[in-house]
This record gives C-alpha cells, sequence and structure tokens, in this order.
C-alpha cells in the first residue's frame, strides 16, 4: 500500500483552516489538520514544499517511521510550524489507519475508558454581571464546566478574552480586519486585587458541583502568580490556566510550594521536551498540548502515557483555530486515556463548519460522545472548501499601561 498524493487546502468558514488530504492507492484517504492561528499559510507551505514530496510512495501504515523521518529526521527540529505540519500528517495517517480496519481511532488506542467526555465552555463577560448571565446560559444548557473571564473595572482595554460591551461575543479573537494587530492595555495591580473577589462571587451563585475554570494567560510574574494562586484557593477552582509563561519552569516551582490551587499549562507547547519535566517533577495538574501544535496523535499519546504516571490528567487545548479533524483526534484520545481530565470545546457545529467537515461527533450536556465511525469520524467536502480562501488576520498584542509590550 503506498501514498499516491496529497492536497493542502486552506479556509473555512470565519477561520483560515489548513487541512490537508493524503490520498493511497487503496482508495483509502485520511484527513489531518495543520492550523497555525495567524500563520497558517506557514505550515501550508512546509507540507507543500517539504513534506509531502518525502510522503509520497511511503507506505501509510508506517506511521511511526513517518513520524521519526519528519521529526528525527530534520537537522532543525521542533517549533510550531514544523510540528503543525507533522501533526497534520500524523491524523491523516491514524484516520487512514482506522478506515483500513474499520474501527474508529480509540479503538486501536485500547478501547474506551469512559462513555462520554466533559468539556468546558467559554463564559465571559464585559463586567462581572454580565459574566454571571453568561454562565447561567451554560448551565441552563447542561455544561457541567465552565471557564470564566470577565473585565475588570478601570482596565482601560477589556483584556483576556473578553467582549468590549455587555453581551458581546468573546471567544473568537482573531480580527480579520488585516494584519496589524490591535493592541490592549493590561493592568495587573487591578487585576490582582478584583479577580479573587469575582470568582469567589461566581462560585457562591452557582455552587460547588460546577467546576470553574480560569485563564491568566501569561499575564503574571512568577511571585505574582504564586499569590494569585493562593488567593483564589476558597474559589475551589478545577484549574488556574497559564498563570505565568512557562518557559521559566522553576517559577512553577514556586507557585506549587505556596499553593494546592490545580495549575493547568502547555496550549503552546510544541512536544515532550517542552513538558516533560514539569509532568515528571509533578509541578502541573493538567497538560494542555493540541495535537496539532505538539506534532500528532503520536507523540500526544506518549505524552499522555507519562502525564499519566505522574498524577496528571488532559486538558487538551480547544479553541476555534483548531479544526473539527484534530478536535476529532482529541475526541478519540479522550475516550481512550485513562487520564482524562477535561476538553476545552468552542461550539464549531454552525452550518457552514458541518458542511465543510461532515462529523457524527455528538456534543449533549456538556459532555462529547466520539463517533463510532472508522478513523477519525470526520469527513472534508472539497466541494465546500472551493467557497473559501486565506484571509488575512491577526492575534491582539498586549501592553502595560507605560507602554511595555507583555505576554498574551
Amino acid at each position: 500500500m503506498k501514498i499516491t498524493g496529497a492536497k493542502v487546502f486552506v479556509g473555512g468558514p470565519g477561520k483560515n483552516y489548513v487541512t490537508i488530504k493524503i490520498m493511497t492507492d487503496a482508495g483509502i484517504y485520511g484527513l489531518g489538520d495543520a492550523t497555525l492561528n495567524n500563520r497558517e499559510t506557514l505550515p501550508a507551505a512546509y507540507l507543500t514544499d517539504y513534506l509531502i514530496p518525502n510522503l509520497i510512495g511511503k507506505d501509510p501504515r508506517r506511521s511511526e517511521d513517518i513520524w521519526q523521518f519528519f521529526y528525527r529526521g530534520a537537522y532543525f527540529r521542533g517549533g510550531p510550524i514544523a510540528m503543525a505540519a507533522i501533526g497534520a500528517i500524523d491524523m491523516a495517517l491514524w484516520d487512514i489507519k482506522g478506515k483500513l480496519a474499520g474501527l474508529p481511532l480509540y479503538e486501536l488506542f485500547g478501547g474506551k475508558s469512559r462513555e462520554g467526555a466533559v468539556v468546558y465552555a467559554h463564559a465571559t463577560g464585559a463586567d462581572l454581571s454580565d459574566l454571571m448571565d453568561s454562565v447561567a446560559r451554560y448551565v441552563d444548557q447542561g455544561y457541567k464546566a465552565v471557564r470564566v473571564q470577565c473585565g475588570i473595572p478601570g482596565m482601560p482595554t477589556a483584556g483576556y478574552a473578553v467582549p468590549e460591551t455587555s453581551g458581546g461575543a468573546g471567544d473568537f479573537i482573531t480580527d480579520f480586519s488585516g494584519i496589524t494587530p490591535k493592541t490592549e492595555i493590561w493592568d495587573t495591580d487591578r487585576y490582582m486585587r478584583y479577580m479573587p473577589g469575582a470568582l469567589m462571587e461566581i462560585r457562591e451563585r452557582f455552587g460547588h458541583e460546577l467546576k470553574i475554570l480560569h485563564d491568566v494567560h501569561h499575564r503574571l510574574l512568577p511571585r505574582e502568580a504564586a499569590a494569585f494562586a493562593k488567593e483564589v484557593e476558597p474559589a475551589r477552582l478545577y484549574w488556574l490556566e497559564d498563570p505565568t509563561p512557562a518557559e521559566d519552569q522553576d517559577a512553577l516551582r514556586l507557585i506549587r510550594q505556596h499553593s494546592t490551587t490545580p495549575i493547568a499549562i502547555g496550549e503552546v507547547f510544541n512536544s515532550m521536551w517542552d513538558c516533560n519535566k514539569l509532568i515528571e517533577n509533578e509541578l502541573i495538574d493538567f497538560i494542555r498540548v493540541a495535537v496539532t501544535y505538539a506534532g500528532g496523535i503520536t507523540p500526544v499519546k506518549r505524552i499522555v502515557n507519562l502525564a499519566g504516571f505522574h498524577h496528571v490528567r488532559t486538558g487538551f487545548h480547544g479553541a476555534p483555530s483548531h479544526s473539527p479533524i484534530s478536535m476529532a483526534a482529541q475526541h478519540h484520545l479522550n475516550a481512550w486515556a485513562p487520564n482524562f481530565g477535561i476538553q476545552e470545546y468552542l461550539v464549531l457545529g454552525t452550518p457552514a463548519c458541518d458542511a465543510l467537515f461532515p462529523s457524527e461527533h455528538v456534543m449533549q450536556d456538556g459532555m462529547m460522545y466520539v463517533s463510532e465511525a472508522p478513523g477519525l469520524g470526520v469527513d472534508f467536502d472539497e466541494g465546500e472548501a472551493e467557497k473559501y480562501e486565506f484571509t488575512a488576520g491577526s492575534h491582539p498584542i498586549v501592553r502595560l499601561q507605560d507602554g511595555t509590550l507583555w505576554n498574551y
């Protein structure tokens, strides 16, 4: 069995999804997602110019060797562009494996550990009252977990992932009005004074059954993050996400020494080597890698296994920059992983998205139920894809009030 060709598509409804379709001489094809948010044309070019020419003629069943060929065989390894491209190929090869076997992917991993996987939604508000309304809407829909973000009184701009005005949408951050990013202004002192009390008010209103998550998005220095994590302990968060940039991994040790608040990190990680010491030293509670950015199913399955030895649970990234293809890969991993924690989920199921990526995966009452279809359980309509093309967009940047560029 040989790979005979591969196509790369860029575009989609409201996002520049990067989709690869790998064809074989057996008439079976596999799909993968290489979407790198706001840098989408780069993994697409890497696939087209460098990887696909070396893919033609290979046996698609030898996914491990192909992964090693592209990763270990490269002199310069890693990075989000290369890993997104390799990850897309790896997903597509696993999709082919499942179709050959006539089995959904979770069966190839070892079978289900659970029937449904808990997902969390993004509740946002321009202020705390607006956020409370957003949380209530998700609770009414049956969600058992929500991530909460709200505007901070006196903050010059809305802050991270919150709408500018009450009732506005805050999930889709990318601005497609041009390549120049918008600027948000951040005030750490105001945030640290306000947010602990806001989290307690949310807990008091919605009780202890609701899983409450909060994302700091790398905005705090290590000492600030340790103090914040300690102060929010009474709110009993399900997790505190990205309290400080993880490049300085000893910063996580400082937080651990001062607080028992669970820590989730890893959505920007690209390999096992970004997170293995954090896991082995048990400095985090949830690993947030994404199947696309971390290089595909093959390496992420290794990360999940390592995490399981050290009491670290999964909490895969699930922002709208991941297409239904990579989300399907994560759904299958979630169904299998004995150390599953939770899955981030932003609603992708618009009619336009469903038409481009037909699927039978089901999200109901805050739970994701994986499709029984062979492989990933997601298809791709090339006819629908012709409706879309690349549209340049950008992610915001952050500055402090004095103009200093800060962490997004």
